[in-house]
């Protein structure tokens, strides 16, 4: 039973806990490319696209239709507005749940932003590997500048707090232009 427990509290753990990700604040952002869905229909996502249209908010989540993943998506929908008038643009990426990304972006993004799949690779290059299911994502949040270095990085198991991390950094930033 002891066994059980503990093998029970290190899953929790892992999955709540604050982790410091691998990439910080002043690194350059790995540039990328991914598809996913926006409002239900496939869309295109480039990292070096998006940031010539201002900061960029990339979070990343372990899987769509999970309770905090869920929560976390419908806090950035009604965030993005907010987002837009700062200039900034806000992509979410999973590698868990890929299958039902389209669904996911009409029904809990509220067809506010889009939601991309993440490869092995993506995964690796931001390093947010989820340490209990190294296939997907941890949830760590970014910010990256239009000259494409981190401004942010912030790994928290818990989806409270990123969107008021993320909105502080973009507007810091766009404070000082």
């Amino acid at each position: 039973m002891k066994i059980v427990l503990a093998g029970v509290a290190a899953v929790a753990l892992a999955f709540a806990s604050p982790a410091l990700a691998a990439l910080k604040a002043g690194d350059k952002a790995p540039d990328f490319s991914a598809k996913g869905a926006l409002a239900g229909k496939d869309f295109d996502f480039n990292l070096a696209k998006a940031l010539k249209k201002g900061p960029v908010v990339l979070y990343f989540f372990p899987a769509a239709y999970t309770a905090g993943c869920t929560a976390e998506a419908r806090e950035f929908a009604e965030a993005t507005p907010e987002f837009e008038k700062l200039g900034a643009t806000v992509i979410g990426m999973t590698a868990g749940n890929v299958d039902r990304l389209k669904d996911f972006s009409k029904e809990h993004c509220r067809d506010k932003f889009a939601v991309a799949a993440a490869d092995k690779a993506l995964i690796k290059a931001y390093d947010v590997a989820l340490a209990v299911k190294p296939d997907w994502s941890n949830r760590t949040s970014y910010v990256i500048a239009p000259d494409g270095k981190i401004l942010l990085s912030h790994t928290d198991g818990n989806f409270m707090g990123h969107v008021q991390q993320t909105m502080g950094a973009v507007k810091a930033y766009k404070a000082k232009k």
